[in-house]
């Protein structure tokens, strides 16, 4: 699926990912492959990434996810 990590001041990350972990408002949740729609409120914190067998964190401040059709966009503070 593709990943958009993206704040008011730049792009953090564009890519490919096979599991995104973020820290939802009421708890962790993680995105896989043909994730069902999703719109959700995001808390300070790390998000996740795994790709390729290789992990990344991204720490964020909050913000919003939207999950449709394999793309995964994320605007973060």
């Amino acid at each position: 699926m593709k990943l958009e990590i993206i704040t008011p001041d730049k792009e953090i990350y564009t890519g490919e990912a096979s599991l995104v972990q973020f820290p939802g408002i009421d708890g962790l949740f993680e995105v896989l492959e043909n994730h069902a729609p999703l719109i959700a409120a995001l808390k300070a914190g790390k998000i996740k990434m795994e790709s390729q067998g290789q992990t990344q964190y991204f720490d964020i401040n909050g913000g919003i996810v939207e999950v449709l059709q394999n793309k995964v966009l994320v605007l973060a503070e």
